[in-house]
């Protein structure tokens, strides 16, 4: 295989396994605290303590499933102080 050709494939991979921001299906740890305006420590500390989303950790690596954190916050909903919209 010459260096081009084998250049040409790398590139090939390397676009293949690029996923568009639309078509990701996770957050990282950064991206949620973002979104909630909190820090990633506070996420951390609920996984410690067993509250908040729940994670998927594939080495050392930390993501949310975007389809647990559109429900977290859908049971996060309230009408008012005393009652939750379900």
């Amino acid at each position: 295989m010459s260096q081009n050709s084998f250049n040409r494939h790398a590139v090939k991979v390397s676009e293949a396994s690029v996923v568009a921001p639309h078509e990701r299906h996770v957050l990282s740890e950064n991206e949620l605290a973002n979104r909630w305006g909190i820090s990633p420590k506070t996420l951390q500390r609920w996984r410690t303590e067993g509250c908040g989303p729940r994670y998927m950790k594939l080495s050392k690596r930390v993501t949310y499933p975007l389809d647990v954190i559109v429900e977290f916050e859908r049971h996060a909903l309230h009408a008012s102080t005393s009652k939750k919209i379900i």
